[in-house]
């Protein structure tokens, strides 16, 4: 499994179709993989588990969200107030 997660992480270029955003609007897509990213990071360091899968929604959300969203998110969760449920 884990060189399955490796060679797409090799072969990814942008984020692939997702069936749950059909939509030409993203916004949703980019705040579900930024949630996505740090659930996983959270649920496999409790673990004690290597983080490597979480980086594919880490690519997926740097590719559809705007860096400003990016940051705004960053700040808030360092801060206690993202609106998130991490």
């Amino acid at each position: 499994m884990a060189e399955d997660v490796q060679q797409k992480l090799e072969q990814y270029r942008t984020a692939p179709f997702d069936a749950r955003f059909p939509n030409q609007n993203q916004t949703r897509n980019c705040w579900q993989n930024y949630l996505d990213y740090y659930r996983c990071q959270k649920a496999l360091d409790a673990k004690g588990v290597d983080t490597a899968p979480c980086d594919w929604y880490k690519r997926v959300y740097k590719s559809l969200c705007p860096l400003s969203w990016i940051e705004k998110w960053d700040t808030q969760r360092e801060d206690g107030t993202f609106p998130g449920k991490i």
